[in-house]
């Protein structure tokens, strides 16, 4: 029986992303060995998306993607900005809600995302 999913993200300042994470986004952890940190985070939900769509020209090369849910947008980004987040851009709206790209040390920069849908895990309860 499968109990969970374990997301994993390759970056080239491991400590920074870490810390990033740790510090900035608040998320609990475990230390398996000293400084690798392997982060708690919380509910999760998977979708499948195609690399192609119709109408649009691009192909998606990325295999693997790694977004952040929050329930109120705004009031996040001012708790993230307040503890030395910065984003890049800004505010989009969308069909699935209302995102921006939170800056990660180390790696691309990661979408933030308030769902103007109910989450999986609340729809499965």
């Amino acid at each position: 029986m499968i109990t969970g999913i374990h997301t994993l993200v390759y970056s080239d300042d491991p400590p920074a992303t870490r810390a990033f994470f740790r510090d900035v986004v608040g998320w609990s952890f475990i230390e398996t060995s000293p400084g690798w940190l392997i982060f708690s985070q919380g509910p999760t939900e998977g979708g499948v998306h195609p690399r192609t769509w119709e109408g649009r020209d691009e192909l998606y090369d990325q295999r693997h993607e790694l977004s952040l849910m929050c329930d109120d947008l705004d009031a996040t980004m001012t708790d993230l900005a307040s503890r030395g987040a910065t984003f890049e851009g800004e505010v989009w709206e969308r069909e699935y809600g209302r995102g921006v790209e939170l800056e990660v040390p180390g790696i691309p920069p990661v979408m933030l995302y308030q769902p103007s849908y109910a989450p999986a895990w609340e729809a499965a309860e």
